[in-house]
């Protein structure tokens, strides 16, 4: 018996799609629970129709989305945290973390939950983590994480070659 499933079911299907289940599988458990209703060409025709016009709403919020996924690739987010030994983070990098970075710099809302990080980031480096805007539309941020001395080591070793001038009291001593 073919059914139109109502609900998502684990090892059948997902909402909305079409399946070939066995007779007694339909009417004792499927239909009276309300997990699927029977697939008469009318509600497959309806079923066509509703997944036609929900492609065609994907796409246009693919194309409306498309400009800001330009500017979220040409971003280049720097972190920085506590290091340890080897290069490895006290904590971790969240997507939470790298979605407020993105907010701040692109100027709009990113949800954390669409910043698809398999797992918190551990250790310094550069990464390239996809934000999943709206359907396929996946632009990739660049993620660099720093130790939280490296940026400001960085800038007195350029000045080593001046001599420093420390005051203390009315001593003046050169270093």
């Amino acid at each position: 018996m073919k059914v139109i499933l109502t609900e998502d079911i684990k090892n059948l299907g997902t909402t909305g799609t079409i399946q070939e289940v066995k007779n007694g599988y339909a009417r004792n458990y499927l239909l009276p629970r309300g997990l699927a209703k029977p697939a008469t060409p009318g509600t497959v025709k309806l079923i066509e129709q509703k997944k036609a016009a929900d492609e065609k709403k994907l796409l246009r919020a693919e194309e409306d989305n498309r400009a800001l996924a330009t500017q979220i690739e040409q971003q280049t987010i720097r972190l920085t945290a506590r290091v340890g030994q080897n290069g490895r983070l006290y904590g971790s990098i969240t997507s939470a973390q790298i979605a407020e970075a993105l907010s701040s710099l692109v100027g709009q809302e990113i949800d954390r939950r669409k910043v698809d990080l398999p797992e918190n980031i551990h250790s310094t480096g550069q990464y390239e983590v996809p934000v999943r805007l709206v359907g396929r539309l996946a632009p990739k941020v660049k993620v660099v994480v720093e130790a939280e001395g490296e940026t400001e080591a960085a800038a007195p070793a350029a000045t080593e070659a001046q001599p420093e001038v420390v005051e203390s009291g009315s001593d003046t001593v050169q270093g």
